[in-house]
């Protein structure tokens, strides 16, 4: 949190503290063990600006209501050196705290000295933390969950950097087993169609049907001919995949790119296979005694592994039992090993190999029923499974009119993510996925993204930034000379709109550190839009330009403190802050 909260914070607990302990001394309170109570921030501002429940955790130990607790520590409270002026007792043991007028001015102060760093701190003290996200399967086109869990992943990786953690992004390119061999199928057909004619040879149901495989294989004939048409089956598929796989990879680093993610690395499930990595976790699975074999196949004792950790948890065997664990395949019967053994391996190379103290991976819902499998795997492999976590994402709804819309009018195919960033403004899409909680489905309005009005959240908050921008140029333009005012000059800051702006100005280290542990980057939209809110309702209600010299430059250099503060937070979700509009 920012270095003077987190003093305010320590400062109510220390001269609580302090009091408690004078009652113990003078014989009001007896002997007791003093507990760690907390600080908040009352709903109502009105109410104080912090409140201490020390008297509630007191009541018991003492003896005494905690009104009458709260009476006592107000009487032998000292907030002398403080940045509180008062303190009162409220309903049956409050006891609420009011800031005074130089604590506001430090906020404004610590925001221009921080300047473009303002909200970052080290709580995450360079802890080593791997996001992957989207990681989209590269045999077709990316679609509305990788739209969502783009914006998700990258803004949740960007909140952890300003918490202070050490992040890297990552794609898992899915480059290998059964949906590259499908792929190569799907192509082989389709480039045998092209040339020999649709009844020459039919599709299996279960390949890929999208448009896109037809226009890699008439692709690969514009260059190439009909060269493969003599080659096997098998020679054919590869030279296929090796010719279409690059141009999707190179395709989905495109989208991602316009879609302003920057991506540490790219992973290839392919080098896992190919540098051993996968076979080394599957003999160390064997060697763990965590795999049998049965009708040619090599499995994983999934159920025996869970069972150990749901009873080390303290789970009852009916509630194991309801769960209906099964065992998993790691090596089919001919001789190929499944996507889940490679999942481990891949895992196994961020936790071992790469040495990351944590990786976060984002997930669809659908795959809720993989988490505790691969947390498990991990522990198998003698991998601390905590070390895991997945942010599961729900469905992304998209509507127009009021109506849902799954077919783009251009292509009248599925819209996909390319689509999506053709159609709207990419400020609004990172802003308007980040608004909900990523176990919250959601309904994506593409009328309301495209809106220029404070309907639309991401303009709302724009719209801020461009306001303070032309407020300072017109102040200039009418021959104001700005500078940087007195503490003194900034104390005179003292109305509720004014008190009620800088608090939340103070909270957004504190915020961004609360959206890190929660792995919720909507915090951070929900912070920007009441920074919004506040900013217009202290400008609609002060006036900058006044006859007190002094308060006008100390009302500018609030302005200038929001106008800073808000592109710290647009720029940590990599949306733009336009400085007219």
């Amino acid at each position: 949190m920012s270095k003077l909260v987190k003093i305010a914070e320590e400062q109510i607990i220390s001269s609580v503290t302090a009091a408690i302990k004078s009652n113990i001394a003078d014989g009001t309170f007896i002997e007791a063990e003093i507990p760690n109570f907390k600080t908040e921030i009352p709903a109502d501002r009105k109410n104080g600006d912090y409140s201490a429940n020390g008297a509630f955790m007191l009541s018991k130990a003492l003896r005494m209501p905690p009104r009458k607790i709260a009476e006592c520590i107000l009487e032998k409270i000292d907030l002398e050196d403080t940045f509180f002026q008062k303190c009162e007792v409220a309903g049956p043991g409050f006891i609420n705290f009011f800031l005074k007028p130089e604590f506001y001015a430090d906020i404004l102060l610590d925001i221009d000295a921080c300047g473009d760093s303002y909200g970052r701190s080290d709580f995450g003290k360079g802890k080593k933390i791997n996001v992957e996200f989207v990681s989209a399967n590269p045999t077709g086109p990316m679609h509305m969950g990788n739209a969502r869990g783009g914006a998700l992943g990258d803004c949740l990786a960007a909140v952890l950097d300003w918490a202070g953690y050490y992040v890297e992004r990552e794609f898992y390119v899915n480059d290998a087993g059964n949906q590259i061999d499908k792929f190569g199928l799907s192509l082989s057909v389709r480039y045998q169609q092209i040339l020999k004619g649709e009844d020459f040879i039919e599709l299996p149901e279960d390949s890929y049907h999208g448009d896109d495989i037809r226009v890699l294989a008439q692709s690969y004939i514009d260059e190439n001919g009909d060269k493969l048409l003599e080659a096997s089956e098998d020679d054919r598929r590869k030279a296929l995949v090796e010719f279409a796989l690059p141009k999707n990879i190179a395709t989905m680093k495109a989208a991602m790119a316009k879609y302003r993610i920057d991506y540490n690395t790219w992973f290839s499930e392919l080098s896992l296979h190919n540098g051993g990595e996968l076979q080394e976790t599957i003999d160390i699975l064997k060697k763990n005694g965590y795999t049998y074999e049965k009708d040619g196949a090599l499995w994983y004792k999934n159920i025996e592994v869970q069972t150990a950790i749901l009873k080390r948890e303290g789970k009852s065997q009916e509630y194991i039992d309801n769960l209906e664990l099964k065992d998993d395949v790691l090596v089919r019967q001919n001789g190929n090993p499944t996507y889940f053994a490679a999942d481990i391996a891949y895992h196994r190379n961020k936790f071992e190999k790469r040495g990351f103290d944590t990786g976060i991976d984002v997930w669809g819902a659908d795959h809720h029923g993989h988490v505790a499998r691969m947390k498990g795997a991990m522990e198998a492999v003698g991998i601390d499974g905590s070390r895991l976590d997945v942010v599961l994402m729900q469905l992304v709804n998209l509507m127009k009119d009021g109506k849902p819309v799954k077919m783009s009018k251009r292509t009248g195919k599925a819209i996909t993510l390319v689509d999506l960033l053709d159609e709207v403004p990419i400020d609004a899409v990172r802003f308007l996925f980040n608004m909900r909680e990523a176990g919250s489905a959601m309904d994506f309005d593409l009328d309301l993204a495209v809106e220029q009005s404070n309907q639309n959240p991401v303009y709302y908050c724009q719209y801020a930034h461009a306001r303070i921008c032309s407020i300072l140029r017109k102040l200039q333009n009418e021959g104001v000379s700005i500078r940087k005012p007195e503490k003194a000059e900034l104390t005179l800051l003292s109305s509720d709109e004014e008190t009620d702006l800088i608090a939340h100005l103070a909270s957004l280290t504190n915020v961004i550190i609360f959206a890190a542990n929660s792995y919720d980057p909507a915090r951070i939209t929900h912070y920007a839009t009441e920074l919004a809110t506040k900013f217009h309702r202290f400008y609609n209600a002060q006036r900058v330009m006044v006859d007190d010299e002094s308060l006008m430059q100390a009302r500018i250099f609030l302005c200038e403190c929001v106008k800073r503060t808000m592109k710290n937070v647009l720029s940590m979700l990599k949306i733009e802050a336009p400085e007219s509009m």
